[in-house]
């Protein structure tokens, strides 16, 4: 292996590593029933990420405009407060927030399809922690979701 295919496979992954290696992954939601592609497979990491920005900065402008006199730390410690209590009531509720629904995707339990309050309260609590999204399986799914049973889908 000379340097080139070395540092490729570094910048590609452990995945695209294993799959180079010849390991079989499937693709991702292989694992829990979920189609490959179009509505009902895991949403991409883009489309979570942009769903994320405009929550948040929904969250931000709320905060700026209503409620501070400028941005400052407050407003920071609010927009958090403000995106809890928009994630838990809109994912608690419909299922998704409204970056979430922008971007096509939802929030639901494998099992029933639904999510429970519980499951949304405790799913928010560790989002807004920031680390256990940044951990995730094989099938794209963040610790958050694994630790409270839930899934993020195309719609």
């Amino acid at each position: 292996m000379d340097n080139r295919q070395a540092f490729g496979s570094w910048l590609s992954g452990p995945r695209e590593a294993l799959e180079n290696a010849g390991a079989d992954l499937g693709y991702r939601g292989e694992q829990l029933g979920l189609p490959e592609e179009g509505p009902g497979s895991i949403a991409r990491p883009g489309r979570r990420l942009g769903a994320l920005a405009v929550d948040w900065g929904l969250c931000l402008l709320i905060a700026y405009g209503l409620i501070t006199d400028g941005y400052d730390q407050a407003t920071s410690n609010w927009t958090l407060l403000i995106f809890f209590v928009l994630s838990v009531l809109t994912v608690g509720t419909i299922g998704c927030t409204p970056g979430k629904r922008i971007f096509g995707i939802r929030v639901l339990t494998l099992a029933t399809g639904t999510v429970n309050p519980l499951r949304v309260l405790l799913r928010t609590v560790l989002l807004c922690l920031a680390i256990p999204p940044l951990i995730w399986d094989r099938d794209g799914r963040g610790l958050h979701d694994r630790l409270a049973g839930t899934v993020e889908v195309r719609i």
